[in-house]
């Protein structure tokens, strides 16, 4: 049983179910050594007590968030990829396709800029 199967039983539309559990199933198989877990009632992954990246669900979209840096340095590109972004997350509609390029990015740049940090989030 994954960590999220709880949080994935919780949305109602099946195709936004399968195609989040998609994304999910993807940062562990890209990412197996971030660890897993449900805080703030969100799916989150987090390295070394830090927190990586979280998502949330809404009904005609997900989000993805990785701390407020995120949107600076990837701005342009959440941009070209025509998502909806906020000060934190990023949104990604159910009919859209996912950026998995770019949660790549966010991932690794996090993992690289927070690998000395001792604190959950950023200070």
């Amino acid at each position: 049983m994954a960590f999220y199967d709880d949080y994935l039983a919780g949305i109602d539309n099946i195709e936004h179910r399968q195609k989040f559990a998609q994304v999910l199933k993807w940062v562990e198989a890209h990412y197996p050594n971030l660890e897993g877990r449900i805080a703030w009632k969100q799916p989150m992954f987090t390295d070394h007590g830090t927190f990586i990246i979280g998502f949330s669900v809404a009904k005609a979209h997900f989000s993805f968030a990785g701390e407020a840096k995120i949107i600076t340095v990837f701005e342009k590109e959440i941009q070209q990829a025509g998502l909806s972004y906020g000060k934190k997350l990023v949104r990604v509609g159910f009919d859209q396709e996912v950026p998995y390029e770019l949660l790549a990015k966010v991932i690794e740049f996090n993992l690289n800029d927070k690998k000395d940090c001792q604190t959950f989030w950023r200070k």
